[in-house]
């Protein structure tokens, strides 16, 4: 398991480094830059409502779908059959409470026209995860990594011409940037239900309400689980615009470092992908998940550490070379937001491994906690401190679910707390920490600095054996087959 582990989230990396970066900072940057704050941050504002409730779309399907197809591949009919109806009827929801909700909040008819577009999109978005998830049940791995940028790569093509292009770039409109998205969800999901049709020995369109009910009910823990982390991850733009009187602007300005946090999740994300099949399999063989657990978490924390306090050191000049307005005050609050992003590393392996268990009771408590957390925190801090005040508070709230998640891993898989490793981890902080200082007292130019610090850092990882030539390489040549 650990070799078909390493080897498919290698090519997943593969081709996530190869187009997500483009379309992240080539551009999403761009079209910020070319439509300026207010409206790239008005867009970023409907933009993150509409996946605060996009779990109404999915209601925990995803998740539910691939952890049983993993467990048992022969149900893949009969899931497809029904799922398949269940997920447009979802839609209908979806697109009806956002459109209430968005009236109660005072949203225009220009902001409706915009909305009801990025709802569209995410419906899309949700309808492609779910048939990525048969793919994931059925450890076809290099297909759905294949779908993992598919639609990226759509948006680089349509995109970049508009914005290369010098009429097309000079009157640039963020609904462009929307409705190129639109097609390239539409093309993904084509191409991707033609894959899982082709897997499926039969199929046929059942709107059952008695077996949706049942479906609903086994996947409802799901639901909440993700409406609640989308809750306490999102809402800080929408309370941003709501509780600032320049809130558009601000939220823009956040989105300038919510954005680099976001790309950088994403490749923690794409463990989850791999892990939640792997973790089920595993837990269902009452195998054990504990050097599994150890060799994705070190994969993923350590170079997730050497990037954060990278991105600390030189927020400046990152933030110079990607953006045209706020530089000063977006690099103070990027300073900020990135510890984040080692939240969210931990969330995705110890997550992942208590979802795979199906302790969602107690991952629901978590999230509760959480929300709660962040709305209490965000409510006293962005009226005092702005944009500031909502970097805090998603910080603080991801260190608290990663603390509560790693206790929750240890007790329920009696996991040995490795003292050593965690010397080696503060060892290797303090480290980097001292290397960073050291690295801007070098007189050469920035991204020199920046490479270099990058580099010592993996070295002194592999010096300090949180990585081990030698175990990945016997782990890539083991005998084991797929």
């Amino acid at each position: 398991m650990k070799r078909k582990f390493v080897t498919n989230l290698a090519l997943l990396l593969f081709l996530n480094l190869l187009i997500k970066p483009v379309y992240a900072f080539g551009i999403d940057v761009s079209v910020q830059n070319a439509v300026g704050s207010t409206l790239y941050g008005n867009f970023f504002i409907l933009l993150n409502f509409s996946l605060i409730f996009s779990i109404i779309l999915d209601l925990g399907i995803e998740n539910f779908n691939r952890r049983e197809i993993a467990r048992h591949q022969q149900v893949l009919n009969r899931y497809f059959s029904h799922l398949f109806p269940l997920k447009l009827v979802l839609g209908i929801i979806y697109f009806i409470i956002c459109t209430v909700i968005g009236y109660f909040l005072g949203w225009r008819a220009q902001e409706f026209k915009l909305l009801w577009v990025l709802l569209f999109n995410q419906f899309l978005a949700s309808f492609i995860l779910y048939l990525r998830s048969n793919l994931g049940g059925l450890h076809m791995f290099k297909i759905d990594s294949f779908f993992s940028v598919l639609d990226r790569f759509v948006v680089i093509v349509i995109c970049g011409f508009l914005l290369l292009e010098p009429v097309t770039k000079k009157a640039f409109r963020i609904e462009w940037f929307v409705y190129s998205q639109t097609a390239a969800y539409i093309i993904s999901a084509a191409i991707a239900f033609s894959v899982v049709f082709s897997k499926a020995t039969s199929f046929k369109f059942h709107l059952n309400l008695k077996s949706n009910l049942s479906f609903l009910r086994k996947s409802f823990p799901y639901a909440l689980l993700i409406l609640f982390m989308a809750a306490y991850l999102r809402i800080d733009s929408v309370l941003l615009g709501k509780l600032l009187p320049d809130g558009k602007e601000q939220a823009g300005i956040y989105a300038q470092s919510f954005r680099i946090v976001e790309i950088l999740s994403n490749y923690g994300y794409l463990f989850t992908i791999i892990l939640l099949p792997i973790f089920s399999r595993m837990i269902k063989k009452n195998e054990s998940v504990e050097q599994l657990s150890k060799l994705s978490f070190l994969l993923l924390f350590v170079p997730a550490i050497i990037i954060t306090m990278g991105c600390m050191f030189y927020s400046s000049e990152i933030m110079d070379i990607l953006y045209n307005a706020h530089l000063a005050y977006s690099s103070k609050v990027f300073k900020i937001l990135i510890f984040s992003f080692l939240g969210m590393c931990t969330t995705y392996i110890f997550g992942t491994l208590l979802t795979a268990n199906g302790s969602l009771k107690e991952l629901n408590i978590m999230a509760v906690a959480a929300v709660l957390l962040n709305l209490t925190l965000n409510l006293i801090l962005i009226p005092r401190m702005g944009v500031y005040g909502a970097a805090i508070t998603n910080v603080s709230t991801q260190f608290f679910t990663s603390l509560v998640q790693i206790l929750l891993a240890v007790k329920l898989f009696r996991l040995k707390i490795n003292y050593s490793l965690l010397f080696q981890l503060l060892l290797f902080i303090g480290f980097l920490i001292f290397a960073g200082i050291m690295a801007r007292k070098i007189q050469w130019d920035w991204y020199y600095c920046f490479g270099l610090f990058l580099l010592s850092g993996a070295l002194f990882s592999f010096i300090t054996r949180l990585f081990s030539f030698k175990s990945l390489f016997n782990i890539l040549t083991s005998a084991e087959t797929e």
